[in-house]
């Protein structure tokens, strides 16, 4: 056992990984009365979670008590300290981390270097993520499939945070009326679903709008009709398609079409020239 803790555990990834998004390791301990750590610099993301007890955490020239249900983010490249506390020294678990998605997210869930602690959290549900994020090293053969797990679990172990935060989190304000949310709605749903067989019912069923509510404002807003500008996402996608070594029925099933000398006649249509010479109008 660690000898400044009454208990310790301590887990590692075995795989130095370099993804977005990569766990260390993970551990929980129960640190003795004024055990310190720090002044220090770490290399890499670390996130405690107070369970039981309090103690101190400084970083980026401010203070903070900390006490049950309270988490501290150390970042790296920042100078930190932290000390439990001489009556009742904290309980806590922790997870490091690196990868170029770490400042991002935590970025997203209101946290930084300035505001680097979430006050009153419930430590019982996020201590459940600790957990899986420790299981993830203990239980399989692969260090690639641990590595992705653990990461899995950091993701939820985050969003957890940023749900006790929420106060926190930046919130941009937008000057959309409802009717151009609507269209937005609209077209996203067109410009993610556009190798589907796509009809204006399915999608005003979907986004909740009566079709001919949705027909009219969409046409309003993007100066074509539904279908029109899902034609045009086709056709865009189409072109780049054709850049490729694809066949033309392959391109046809990519953007939509199961009839592949439909979408010929389409795409002749809509661009002035079958698929094929355009395909070597872009070679030349």
């Amino acid at each position: 056992m660690n000898q400044d803790h009454s208990y310790f555990t301590l887990h590692i990834n075995p795989l130095h990984s370099t993804n977005e998004l990569s766990v260390l390791f993970s551990g929980e301990g129960k640190p003795i009365p004024l055990h310190k750590m720090g002044p220090a610099v770490h290399d890499y993301y670390l996130i405690h979670t107070v369970h039981a007890g309090e103690g101190t955490f400084e970083m980026h020239n401010r203070t903070y008590r900390c006490s049950a249900g309270d988490t501290f983010v150390i970042y790296p490249g920042e100078l930190f300290s932290y000390i439990a506390d001489s009556d009742h020294p904290w309980h806590y678990t922790w997870v490091a981390f690196s990868g170029r998605a770490a400042g991002t997210l935590l970025s997203q869930i209101g946290v930084s270097p300035h505001q680097a602690v979430i006050l009153g959290s419930n430590p019982r549900s996020i201590r459940h993520y600790y957990r899986h994020i420790r299981s993830s090293f203990q239980h399989s053969d692969t260090p690639v499939l641990e590595d992705m797990e653990s990461a899995a679990w950091l993701r939820l172990l985050i969003r957890e945070l940023g749900r006790m935060n929420i106060h926190q989190i930046a919130f941009k304000p937008t000057t959309e009326t409802d009717i151009e949310r609507q269209v937005g709605q609209a077209i996203r749903y067109l410009e993610l679903q556009y190798t589907q067989q796509v009809s204006i019912e399915e999608l005003a069923h979907t986004l909740g709008y009566h079709r001919t509510y949705l027909c009219k404002m969409f046409k309003q807003s993007t100066g074509l009709a539904p279908m029109q500008y899902l034609l045009k996402v086709r056709m865009e996608r189409a072109k780049q398609l054709l850049e490729t070594s694809m066949t033309i029925d392959q391109v046809a099933s990519s953007v939509g079409f199961n009839d592949a000398l439909y979408f010929s006649k389409q795409f002749r249509k809509w661009s002035g020239a079958a698929p094929s010479v355009y395909r070597k109008e872009q070679k030349t």
